[in-house]
C-alpha cells in the first residue's frame, strides 16, 4: 500500500471573545474562528491548527515553527495606527491590540523562516504595514472615489470584481484577469509597502498584494465563504507551497 504523503500543517490565527454570563456565571474569553478557514484548508489537502495567543515572543516563535504555512485570518477590528506611523482618525473603527500583537509576531516568524503565508482581510492590511506600507482608516471618509466596500448582502455572494494584475503570482493561481469578490471592509491598503499590488477594485482600492520573492499573498476578500474551485485555488496553492518547501 503506498505510504500516505503527511498532511502540511496550516497555522490559522483566531479571534477572541467571550462566552455568554449567566447568574453566578461570568463570561470568559474564549477563542473563536469560521469554520470555513478550516474547511477550506481541508478541502486543499493541509491540516489547520488553531494558533494560541500568546505575549510571549518565544512562544509564538514556537507556534509557527510547528506550521509550515500560515493564514493571518480576518475579523471585524481595525490595525492600531501607530503601526504604521499613523494618528487615529474619528472613522478608526475597534481595535483588538492584544490579537493584534500576536499576529504581528506571528507573521514576522513565518516570513523569516519563510514559510508560505496568505492574509486574508484583516490578515492582508496586517502583511502590507509588515512590510512598510499604511492603511486607509476608513475608505468612505478618506477615499472620495471609492465604493462601498461594506456590502449589504450575504458574504457568501459576490459584492463587486476585482481585477488582477498581470505577471503576479495571483494571477497565475487564479488563471484569469477578472474575478469576483464578496467585500466586507471599511479599512484598506493605502500603500503596500515592499509587497506590489497584484488585485485592485474596479474603484481603485486595493484588493489583493504580494511579496515579489515568496509565497506570502494577501487578499482583501474571503474566497472560505464564496467556496467554488476557483475561490478555493489560494489555499490549494498555499498548501501546495507548505509541501513543495518540504521537500
Amino acid at each position: 500500500m503506498a505510504e500516505r504523503r503527511r498532511r502540511p500543517v496550516v497555522g490559522l490565527t483566531p479571534d477572541v471573545g467571550e462566552t455568554e454570563a449567566r447568574p453566578a456565571r461570568p463570561s470568559l474569553p474564549r477563542y473563536e474562528l469560521k469554520q470555513a478557514y478550516a474547511d477550506a484548508v481541508l478541502a486543499a489537502g493541509g491540516l489547520p491548527i488553531v494558533l494560541p495567543y500568546s505575549d510571549d515572543e518565544s512562544a509564538a516563535l514556537e507556534s509557527v515553527a510547528l506550521c509550515d504555512a500560515l493564514v493571518v485570518t480576518g475579523g471585524a477590528f481595525d490595525i492600531p495606527p501607530d503601526a504604521y506611523g499613523a494618528q487615529a482618525r474619528r472613522s478608526l473603527g475597534p481595535m483588538k491590540p492584544v490579537r493584534t500583537r500576536f499576529e504581528q509576531l506571528a507573521l514576522r516568524a513565518a516570513l523569516s523562516q519563510r514559510k508560505p503565508v496568505l492574509g486574508i482581510c484583516g490578515g492582508m492590511q496586517l502583511l502590507a504595514v509588515e512590510v512598510g506600507g499604511s492603511l486607509w482608516q476608513d475608505i468612505r471618509d478618506e477615499v472620495a472615489s471609492a465604493s462601498d466596500h461594506e456590502q449589504k448582502v450575504d458574504s457568501r455572494l459576490p459584492g463587486h470584481a476585482a481585477r488582477i494584475v498581470a505577471g503576479t503570482r495571483l494571477a497565475k493561481i487564479l488563471g484569469r484577469d477578472l474575478i469576483q469578490v464578496n467585500s466586507t471592509h471599511h479599512q484598506a491598503v493605502r500603500d503596500p509597502g515592499a509587497a506590489v499590488v497584484s488585485a485592485v477594485a474596479p474603484d481603485g482600492v486595493v484588493e489583493a498584494i504580494e511579496l515579489p520573492d515568496r509565497f506570502a499573498i494577501g487578499v482583501q476578500w474571503h474566497p472560505e465563504l464564496m467556496g467554488g474551485n476557483e475561490q478555493l485555488l489560494l489555499y490549494g496553492a498555499l498548501v501546495e507551497a507548505a509541501r513543495a518547501a518540504e521537500r
